[in-house]
């Protein structure tokens, strides 16, 4: 763990915060015209992990003035009755926003689950709706940790139009978003995974890498162009010194005295990700509401959503 940062350090912090706040005064405002904005988020089974992510996520919702409702559930739970409950949640007028934690227990389908949450109300923009409007340079509701990632570049400055990127993992809630985000600010986009072959010439000649592979300092300071954007995304722990430690990616310190920016690990994408949570929250709220006020000429508070046609 970081104790202290370079100058270069790309932290999350003030740009969660930023979000947040912009974010808590248009909740308000929606509340204010009858629709709170409300988050339920379900865990399958006992994950210590996911304990972390929920109470981040409910910080989160608390900063924002979003209320925020967890519900347990059992692993043992079916993909019948995991059915129901999101058809439930769907139809629910108090219900605007639903998170599904990961991991899920092997017998239920986490595409399959996501795939079951209207897409109005697909916060975590997982849905292959929202995935595919992202190809139509639609990302409004993008996924979050992609989004946070592109968001902290966004804060060095640099011009993405015609930058150089390389995307450093391919998975469908991280790498792939994170390479048609990027297109669609008309960035240049190299995509590299497991198979790639001489992977740091790829890496060297980039003006931003983001690194996503779950691998403990994977990416080392010679795979780094001088002067680079480093967004490292992978969260680790390892056995340092006796000591259980969080690290990234990337190898923070060497890699830092190469990098023009470079985000830590904690403290980087991760508070970022819970602020694009919320933004998401409020963007599905007041797409509902403008939803019904187009549909049914209401500018009351919410009422349920049909299902998605299948």
């Amino acid at each position: 763990m970081q104790t202290s940062h370079p100058h270069n350090a790309l932290l999350g912090k003030p740009v969660a915060d930023e979000i947040l706040s912009k974010v808590k005064d248009g909740v308000g405002e929606l509340e204010a015209r009858g629709w709170p904005v409300k988050l339920v988020s379900i865990t399958i089974g006992d994950v210590p992990a996911v304990n972390l992510y929920v109470r981040n996520q409910a910080r989160g919702a608390e900063r924002a003035g979003i209320r925020f409702e967890e519900r347990n559930l059992p692993e043992t739970v079916s993909l019948v009755e995991m059915l129901g409950i999101l058809a439930a949640l769907n139809t629910d007028p108090r219900v605007t926003g639903i998170i599904i934690q990961r991991p899920v227990p092997k017998h239920l389908n986490i595409r399959e689950l996501q795939t079951a949450i209207h897409p109005l109300k697909d916060v975590e923009g997982m849905h292959p709706v929202s995935i595919g409007n992202i190809v139509y340079r639609d990302v409004a509701l993008a996924p979050c940790t992609a989004a946070a990632s592109v968001e902290l570049l966004r804060r060095t400055g640099l011009t993405l139009e015609g930058l150089n990127a390389v995307v450093i993992g391919h998975s469908e809630i991280v790498g792939k978003p994170i390479a048609f985000l990027l297109m669609a600010e008309g960035a240049t986009v190299t995509v590299c995974h497991h198979m790639t072959r001489n992977l740091a010439i790829h890496s060297r000649a980039a003006d931003a890498v983001f690194i996503a592979v779950g691998k403990p300092r994977f990416i080392t300071a010679d795979m780094i162009k001088p002067g680079a954007a480093v967004i490292d995304i992978g969260i680790n722990q390892i056995e340092d010194h006796g000591k259980s430690i969080t690290v990234g990616d990337v190898d923070f310190d060497p890699c830092a005295q190469v990098a023009g920016w470079i985000t830590p690990v904690p403290g980087g994408v991760g508070p970022v990700t819970v602020s694009i949570l919320m933004r998401n929250a409020l963007t599905a709220a007041q797409t509902q509401a403008r939803f019904y006020a187009e549909q049914f000429g209401s500018t009351g508070g919410p009422v349920g959503i049909a299902p998605a046609a299948s």
